[in-house]
């Protein structure tokens, strides 16, 4: 069976679904890869690299004429389209936020796996996207806050004076929160980090940072945070609002599989931050957890007090920016988990779904799509475009 890696089309977007190392990795399991001219260049990996991986590199990759597309951001709606059905699609599918894809997805009658929806359970670890990447993102939201913060993040002594340390505020402390304490602590500056999780306070602790422990809580299954209902958000916000404005740099990474990023932070709890400071939203491309970030700007906020101004930073491509070493762990990533749906040595993919990691990792199958959340939102969106004035028959008929 074919397993064609195409060149990433999203503006900025640097990463591939397949290394040369990664190659070997199928072509081992008796596939047969087809890698797009050009789609490991901005990684570091020539065409030649990958032909000497086993693959065979096309000037340009026929979706309709693979088996298995790998790939790193959703498929445009068109290319999803012009896959044949019964093709398997392994790759981020950012299932909340793009559902036109979802939908092509389905009435193309693709299998589809998103690796956002990979349960945390040991044995898919080395299919955790969302782990790796994260784990790149959490160090580039560290580099971005600090370039941009008009002062040191490091205490220092000198004869002309004591420079205080930064103080760094962290919300979110999952892989990609972590990573960006133990950056800004190895960074020299004070961190302090929240997380909804309980159980993240020693992980907080062992990084060099200080949990801040709020009553508020939700920890769902597998160790992800759980969505918090409407009040309860907003009881957080108002918990946290003294220690936004008591940092030099917030950064937030919270964010719940599968759906759009939570509200952490208002427009009015940056508004009270001192001037100079600097928010890196990392959610900004998943809906925000900062109120009014955009991906890819810095939006400056005026204090309070009217004494200056708060950069508000979304984060964009963050990993992307960082393509060798984040190309590197996702090619990994996709590759282990296509193994896991060739379960002999033909060749042939054959995803078995009483696996719990396929079960759970499957966003549309068949013609429909699998992951509820996701279909909730179809219904939704399929509702509001519904024509002014159609009427449920069977609500009329209930009435």
């Amino acid at each position: 069976m074919k397993v064609g890696i195409a060149r990433e089309r999203l503006a900025g977007e640097q990463r591939v679904a397949a290394t040369p190392e990664s190659v070997r990795q199928l072509v081992r399991l008796g596939l047969q890869v087809i890698v797009e001219s050009g789609a490991g260049m901005a990684a570091g990996h020539s065409d030649a690299s990958y032909t000497e991986a086993g693959a065979e590199v096309a000037f340009s990759l026929d979706p309709a004429a693979v088996d298995v597309v790998a790939h790193v951001r959703a498929l445009a709606p068109g290319t999803a389209a012009r896959l044949k059905p019964g093709a398997v699609t392994v790759g981020l599918a950012s299932p909340s936020t793009d559902l036109p894809t979802v939908r092509a997805l389905a009435d193309a009658r693709v299998t589809a796996f998103a690796l956002e929806l990979v349960p945390r359970i040991s044995r898919a670890q080395s299919m955790d996207a969302l782990t790796s990447q994260a784990l790149v993102t959490g160090y580039r939201c560290v580099l971005e806050a600090a370039i941009r913060l008009p002062r040191f993040f490091p205490l220092y002594m000198t004869a002309a004076g004591t420079v205080p340390p930064a103080k760094v505020l962290v919300l979110g402390a999952g892989v990609a929160g972590l990573q960006a304490i133990g950056t800004a602590k190895r960074l020299g500056a004070r961190v302090s980090a929240n997380d909804i999780r309980p159980a993240s306070a020693d992980e907080v602790a062992s990084m060099g940072g200080t949990f801040i422990r709020l009553d508020v809580e939700g920890e769902a299954a597998g160790g992800y945070a759980r969505e918090l209902t409407a009040d309860r958000g907003a009881l957080q916000r108002e918990l946290l609002a003294p220690h936004v404005a008591d940092a030099d740099v917030l950064i937030t990474t919270a964010a719940v599989p599968g759906r759009r990023a939570p509200l952490l932070v208002t427009r009015d709890m940056v508004a009270r931050m001192r001037p100079g400071s600097v928010v890196v939203d990392m959610a900004a491309e998943s809906g925000g957890n900062v109120e009014g970030s955009v991906p890819g700007q810095d939006l400056p906020v005026p204090t309070a007090d009217g004494a200056g101004e708060v950069t508000v930073v979304g984060l964009k491509d963050a990993a992307s920016a960082m393509a060798a070493d984040a190309s590197r762990l996702y090619a990994k990533n996709v590759a282990n988990f296509i193994a896991l749906l060739v379960p002999g040595a033909d060749g042939t993919v054959a995803p078995d779904f009483s696996d719990e990691v396929v079960a759970g990792a499957c966003l549309t199958h068949d013609g429909e799509v699998r992951h509820e959340p996701t279909a909730e939102a179809l219904a939704a969106l399929a509702s509001a475009e519904a024509p002014p004035g159609e009427i449920d028959e069977t609500e009329e008929g209930a009435g």
